[in-house]
C-alpha cells in the first residue's frame, strides 16, 4: 500500500495538505481530480496497510458500536483540550482513558502511537473507518491543514449533535404511532382470543341468540385459536424478511426510499430532515475549506435516503463539469424549491456558506414544528383507533345480553 502526501491551494487561496492512499501517482492524481483538487506537490510515502479497515470483523459486535452522540462528545472534548493548549498526544491519551467503548479505546490507542511517530491525526483516523466517518476525517484534515483544529472540531461537534437531534425527531415522530398501534393490536388479539370464548360459553348455556356481529367475532376468535394463526404469523415473518432482503439490494432500496418520500405527512418530514442535514453538513465542510466535490461526496455518503443520495451524486458530476450546484439540484426535485432558490442566491452573492446555514436553520425549525403538529394530530387519532378496537370487542360481547334479557322475560 502506498500513500501520497499532497499539497494544494483552495479556491480562496489557502494552502492545504492531505495524505491519500493509491496504487500509483497516476491513480493518486485521478483520485484528486475526482475530489476537485489540483495538486501543487505529490510525494510518495510508503506505509503499511491498515489491518482493521478491510472486510467485516465479527469481533466489532462485541466491542460496542459508536453512536453519533459518542462522536459528538469526542469532538467536543478534544476541541476543548486543544483550545486549552494541551498537546494532541496528551489529549488523545486523556480521551482514551475516558472511553467506555472497547473499539473506540483501541482506535485512540493506535492513533496516539501513529501521531507520536509523525503521522497526521486525520490520516491516522482513516485507519479506523468503524469509528470515524468521512465527514469527521475531512474536517479534521482541513483543521490540521489550516492550523484551526480546535475550531473545526467545535463545528464537527455541533454538526454531529444537530444530525443526532434530527434523527431523534424522526424516530420520535414515527415511534409514537407505531407503539400505540402495536399495543392496540395486542389488546385486540388478547381480548379476541381469551375473553370472547369465555362469554361464548355463557351465551351457549343461556341459549341466547347471537347477533351477526358477535358471531363474526366468535368465528374470528376460533380462527385465531386454530393452526391458521401459526401460518399467519409465519407468513408475516416471511413477508418482513423478504422485504428486508429486497431493501438490502440497490434496486429495492431505491424503490422503497422513493416510495417513502411520497407517504403523506411522513414523506414531507423526511424531505425536510434531509434538506436540513444536507445544508448544515455542506456549510460546515465549505467553511472548513473542503473542496466542493469532496464535500458533495461526503454528504452523499451520510444521506440515509438513497433517492436523495443518488440525486446528490448526479449533481456532483454536473458540478464537476461547471454546472452550478443549485441548477443541478433543481432538476432532481428532491429538495424544496425554497431551499434551491436560497442556494442560488448564495452562489450569486458569494455567501454560499452563510446561506446554507440559514436554510439549515429554517428547515430544522420546520422539522421541529412538523413533529409537534404530527404528534398532536396523531394522539387523538390513535386514541380513537384504540377506542374502536376495544369498543368493537365489548360490543360483540354485550349485544347478546339483550337477547338473554328477552329470553328471561
Amino acid at each position: 500500500m502506498t500513500a501520497f502526501f499532497v499539497t494544494y491551494t483552495t479556491n480562496s487561496g489557502r494552502k492545504r495538505e492531505l495524505t491519500i492512499q493509491a496504487d500509483s501517482p497516476a491513480s493518486a492524481r485521478r483520485e484528486l481530480r475526482r475530489r476537485g483538487i489540483l495538486a501543487n506537490t505529490l510525494v510518495r510515502k510508503e506505509v503499511q496497510a491498515p489491518p482493521t479497515s478491510a472486510g467485516f470483523d465479527f469481533r466489532n459486535l462485541m466491542e460496542g458500536g459508536i453512536s453519533i452522540r459518542d462522536k459528538a462528545l469526542f469532538a467536543s472534548k478534544l476541541s476543548a483540550l486543544v483550545d486549552a493548549g494541551v498537546p494532541i498526544l496528551r489529549s488523545l491519551d486523556l480521551m482514551r482513558s475516558q472511553q467506555r467503548s472497547t473499539l473506540f479505546r483501541k482506535a485512540l490507542t493506535s492513533m496516539t502511537k501513529e501521531v507520536n511517530q509523525g503521522e497526521s491525526l486525520g490520516n491516522s483516523m482513516r485507519r479506523w473507518p468503524q469509528v470515524f466517518d468521512n465527514l469527521t476525517i475531512a474536517l479534521v484534515e482541513a483543521g490540521e491543514a489550516g492550523g484551526v483544529l480546535d475550531e473545526t472540531l467545535k463545528r464537527l461537534a455541533i454538526l454531529l449533535e444537530d444530525n443526532a437531534k434530527l434523527q431523534n425527531q424522526i424516530k420520535g415522530a414515527l415511534g409514537y404511532p407505531i407503539t400505540v398501534l402495536v399495543i392496540a393490536i395486542a389488546v385486540f388479539l388478547g381480548m379476541t382470543i381469551f375473553l370472547i370464548p369465555t362469554f361464548a360459553t355463557i351465551f351457549d348455556q343461556l341459549g341466547a341468540k347471537l347477533p351477526l356481529f358477535t358471531q363474526l367475532m366468535l368465528d374470528l376468535s376460533k380462527l385465531l385459536r386454530s393452526s391458521f394463526s401459526f401460518f399467519l404469523v409465519g407468513g408475516i415473518g416471511i413477508g418482513a424478511y423478504m422485504i428486508s432482503r429486497y431493501y438490502a439490494t440497490p434496486t429495492g432500496r431505491r424503490s422503497i426510499d422513493a416510495l417513502s418520500l411520497k407517504i403523506p405527512l411522513f414523506g414531507d418530514l423526511i424531505q425536510k430532515t434531509a434538506t436540513a442535514q444536507f445544508c448544515r453538513t455542506l456549510s460546515c465542510l465549505s467553511k472548513a475549506g473542503v473542496p466542493i466535490l469532496m464535500s458533495l461526496e461526503i454528504v452523499r455518503d451520510i444521506t440515509s435516503n438513497s433517492t436523495i443520495g443518488d440525486a446528490i451524486s448526479s449533481s456532483r458530476n454536473e458540478v464537476s463539469e461547471g454546472v452550478p450546484l443549485s441548477a443541478a439540484l433543481d432538476v432532481k426535485k428532491v429538495f424544496p424549491d425554497m431551499a434551491i432558490s436560497m442556494m442560488a442566491i448564495g452562489e450569486e452573492t458569494g455567501e454560499m456558506d452563510a446561506m446554507l446555514s440559514k436554510v439549515a436553520d429554517f428547515y430544522e425549525d420546520e422539522v421541529a414544528t412538523a413533529v409537534k403538529a404530527m404528534t398532536s394530530m396523531l394522539e387523538p387519532v390513535m386514541i380513537v383507533l384504540v377506542g374502536i378496537i376495544v369498543g368493537s370487542v365489548l360490543l360483540a360481547m354485550y349485544l347478546p345480553m339483550f337477547s338473554v334479557f328477552e329470553h328471561i322475560r
